[in-house]
């Protein structure tokens, strides 16, 4: 490669690897608000404290999360104007408004509240300290929904013109805020974001069970969360299908590189389901191929005959890098396959009493916590990889996007960021770990602030 090449793959390199841990803090933080949100209003309902003590005890994980995403934050913003000034400039008129209305969204209602909710539970009534829950966790969902709104639009662009010098130019907002990959991109996300948070919780609460079985508090969030794995992992799985039909009407080459489907099979054949394959884009073909015929068709086409245009039929300059879209989206489906199959199981241990006392139980969702992120970030993976070699999907490619650095500067720079993340999020796994090894008691605090004269007496 070029010097030009070597430049544009470490500004996507360096993007991928700020939106990743960003992507983690930020949905962990939407999933934890509406967490909360649902324990206070439990609490209110029931008046048992109990629901009380776990609510004080995750708006701890809540404000740490919180913190370290903010700073994750700074991190991608700086990386946006290093190394993507370009695609500021031509398409800044319709991007620009969309991510202030999420810095609006954010620090009116989220950061707005924050202090009430972290801070004010003894200082205000519970009804106001209860609206600024609600606040918070609304306000995650309202932010949510402007950044991923400007992401659709940059895979589905509506509503937009071309002005004289090459810039995009917004024509009709309506059509740009719900452009037609928008309202499943957004319910997909929301349900990934609710998902991970689930397991994180179970994977939590069943640490805590391990240790003490009888833990009231622990059962509860246990109980919790797999509710919400049981009923939530489903949807997912018919939303990602509509997602899916979606996708293969406006990128047919994204899930094309997703089935790894170089040749079209013959008539009547069906689409292969392929278990394994390493993609070769030189050769334009699978090595190792292991497919189940017709099994794909099922899923893309719903019918058992039908077949979708292969890759081999699209410009080659315009395909995807296959490899990486084709193992991405198997470990995304693998890992949404297991957690339907923890789902379910603890709704058979639910109705057999057997829930608090089944150990490899309890084992599985300590070894699953983190599977909703990963099957998160290889979700985003498969949507952003699989949108190359463009940003402004069939519009402007990524190479007419990125800034006129160098390749030293943006190696230099991302090597900066991985120490201040390596650092930043080493001291707050440290302090999380910390947290979560006592479990919530009754009588739980919550974060309190440090006053001036308790700081005068330190």
């Amino acid at each position: 490669m070029d010097s030009v090449e070597w430049g544009l793959m470490a500004a996507r390199t360096q993007f991928a690897v700020t939106i990743s841990f960003h992507i983690v803090l930020a949905a962990f933080s939407i999933g934890l608000a509406n967490f909360l949100l649902v324990l206070e209003a439990l609490w209110l309902w029931r008046k048992e404290q109990m629901y009380l003590d776990i609510y004080q005890y995750w708006l701890k994980i809540f404000a740490l999360n919180v913190a370290i995403g903010t700073a994750s934050g700074l991190m991608l913003e700086y990386q946006f104007g290093l190394n993507w000034s370009r695609l500021s400039t031509q398409a800044g008129e319709i991007l620009g408004p969309l991510m202030f209305y999420e810095v609006m969204a954010a620090f009116f209602l989220e950061a707005g509240f924050l202090g009430i909710m972290v801070f004010g539970m003894k200082k205000v009534g519970p009804g106001l300290h209860f609206f600024a829950t609600c606040a918070v966790a609304v306000g995650s969902i309202i932010s949510a929904f402007w950044i991923l709104s400007a992401n659709s639009w940059m895979h589905t662009p509506r509503g937009f013109g071309i002005g004289a010098d090459g810039r995009f130019v917004a024509q009709d907002w309506w059509a740009i805020i719900f452009n037609p990959s928008f309202p499943y991109r957004f319910t997909h996300m929301m349900l990934a974001t609710f998902l991970a948070t689930a397991f994180m919780i179970a994977g939590a609460s069943a640490w805590q069970l391990l240790r003490d079985s009888t833990n009231l508090r622990a059962r509860v969030q246990f109980s919790m969360a797999l509710w919400a794995v049981a009923v939530l992992a489903p949807v997912q799985i018919a939303v990602g299908d509509l997602h899916g039909e979606n996708t293969l009407k406006f990128q047919p080459q994204k899930v094309a590189a997703m089935e790894g489907a170089w040749t079209r099979p013959a008539p009547g054949a069906g689409e292969p389901l392929r278990l394994f394959a390493l993609p070769d884009m030189a050769e334009r073909r699978n090595h190792f191929e292991l497919a189940i015929p017709r099994i794909a068709s099922l899923y893309l086409r719903h019918d058992l005959s039908s077949t979708i245009k292969p890759l081999t039929e699209f410009a080659s300059q315009d395909i995807p890098p296959v490899g990486v879209v084709f193992w991405a989206f198997r470990v995304m489906v693998g890992l949404g396959l297991l957690m339907l199959a923890l789902g379910i199981t603890g709704l058979v241990l639910r109705c057999r009493n057997r829930l608090y006392g089944t150990r490899w139980m309890q084992r599985c969702c300590l070894l699953m916590a983190p599977a909703g992120f990963m099957a998160m970030i290889s979700g985003w993976v498969v949507t952003e990889v699989g949108r190359q070699p463009f940003t402004v999907y069939g519009l402007l490619r990524t190479a007419d996007s990125a800034s006129a650095v160098s390749s030293d500067q943006v190696i230099g720079s991302t090597v900066t960021i991985l120490f201040f993340y390596l650092v930043v999020f080493g001291i707050g796994l440290w302090v999380l770990l910390r947290i979560l090894h006592q479990p919530a008691k009754a009588g739980e605090q919550g974060p309190q602030p440090t006053l001036p004269d308790e700081i005068g007496r330190s």
